[in-house]
């Protein structure tokens, strides 16, 4: 399985969408909270290409991208694949 990585806000509704996503497959991932770390969104932006919004994910060294885009992956059955690496 590969890691997954969510940097969010807790009053984020969509990072709240992502994470009952990946909680319903049993997927564990660190949630980096930008809010309480925000030394950490420079980083999600130097990831994510200049995306400022949350919830940016991460899927290994794979940028998803946010919430829609998590939920096109799974609607397409594209996720289980991406997950397991």
């Amino acid at each position: 399985m590969q890691p997954v990585t969510l940097y969010t806000t807790p009053i984020c509704p969509f990072c709240v969408a992502a994470k009952r996503l990946l909680d319903s497959k049993g997927v564990d991932y660190t949630d980096i909270d930008v809010m309480t770390e925000p030394e950490r969104r420079a980083e999600m932006m130097q990831r994510a290409s200049g995306r400022h919004t949350v919830p940016q994910i991460f899927v290994g060294e794979t940028h998803v991208g946010g919430c829609d885009e998590l939920h096109q992956l799974e609607r397409a059955g594209k996720l289980d694949a991406l997950l397991a690496g």
